[in-house]
């Protein structure tokens, strides 16, 4: 088995995953609260 020497992993994709992952959530709550506000004004 291979030696494993803690902080020599490549984590450089996800890192660029977890970034994604992150904007798209920030996103889509922005989204999902404009669309609530919306509602609210519009009177749905």
């Amino acid at each position: 088995m291979a030696e494993h020497k803690q902080g020599t992993m490549n984590i450089h994709a996800q890192e660029k995953t977890f970034d994604g992952f992150v904007s798209f959530v920030t996103k889509s709550v922005i989204v999902i609260l404009i669309a609530v506000v919306f509602l609210a004004l519009v009177g749905a």
